[in-house]
């Protein structure tokens, strides 16, 4: 039994002997790459500056007095007009014949003797559709530019009238008692106490339109702030200072003026100063008050 058993071992070990050796390949070894060490660039530090003492205290400069009426680029302002000197009470002020420009509001009137020596009548150069058969005067400076405006509007269709012009102090006197007995308590915004009328001036006029009825609803009504409505007193806004009238109380001028808004209510004060104040959004006023100096003492 032992003899198959050792012949058998010894066939096994004869066949594993010649099986040919198998050499396991071991791969080398990988040796990683140095990783490059990155240096951080050093955060430069930054040295607050010393505060900066502070200027010594200046004298303070005297700021300059705003103007209201900025360089015009195509019209130069008119050069101001020289008024009386010594200032005087206003109810003394007589103006020289070429002052076109004088103030005359609620605190600034004329003398009671004061009357321009140039009046002529209109209703020589009007006719009584544009005039209503009213006798009104004004100075011979105002009739040429005038009858060239009435004539233009009415070339383009409109109906301008011409309700009043000059006033003389005592003209003004009855025009505001009148006033004054009918609505005691608004006087002062229908009408100027006399002497504080730019009528009295000669170059101021009243205008009107046979459309205000249209918007008033009564056809005895002259003057209302609906004129602003009419055909008349747009063109006239848009196109009275190429003739050299401006617009005296436009809205909100009351506080400087003490005079409500007057849409009808126009003063001749040339060409050139007219465009000024039109193409800067001015009134009148305005430009006095800061051009210049007191006319009178109220």
């Amino acid at each position: 039994m032992k003899q198959p058993y050792l012949f058998s071992l010894m066939l096994l070990l004869l066949v594993v002997g010649c099986q040919p050796a198998v050499t396991a390949v071991i791969p080398p070894p990988i040796t990683p790459s140095p990783v490059p060490s990155i240096t951080p660039s050093p955060v430069p530090s930054i040295t607050p500056s010393p505060a900066s003492s502070p200027p010594p205290p200046q004298p303070p400069t005297a700021v300059p007095t705003s103007t209201l009426t900025p360089t015009p680029t195509t019209t130069a302002t008119p050069a101001q007009t020289p008024t009386a000197t010594p200032v005087g009470p206003c109810a003394n002020r007589i103006l020289a014949d070429d002052d076109l420009w004088a103030i005359v509001t609620q605190s600034y009137g004329l003398s009671r003797d004061y009357a321009p020596t140039d009046l002529v009548s209109l209703n020589d150069h009007l006719g009584n559709e544009v005039t209503l058969g009213y006798p009104i005067e004004l100075r011979a400076m105002v009739v040429a530019p005038l009858v060239q405006m009435i004539t233009d509007m009415q070339a383009a269709g409109l109906k301008p009238q011409v309700l009043s012009g000059y006033r003389s102090w005592s003209a003004q006197s009855i025009a505001y008692n009148k006033w004054a007995s009918e609505f005691p308590g608004h006087v002062n915004i229908i009408s100027a106490p006399p002497g504080y009328s730019e009528h009295q001036l000669g170059t101021t006029i009243d205008f009107g339109s046979p459309e205000l009825p249209l918007y008033t609803g009564d056809p005895n009504l002259q003057f209302h702030t609906y004129f602003y409505k009419t055909n008349e007193g747009i063109w006239l806004l848009a196109n009275a200072h190429r003739y050299g009238f401006t617009l005296s109380w436009p809205l909100e001028t009351f506080e400087l003026t003490g005079f409500y808004y007057e849409p009808w209510h126009y003063r001749y004060v040339g060409v050139e100063m007219a465009t000024m104040l039109h193409e800067q959004g001015l009134s009148l006023t305005q430009f006095q008050l800061v051009n210049q100096p007191e006319p009178c003492v109220p």
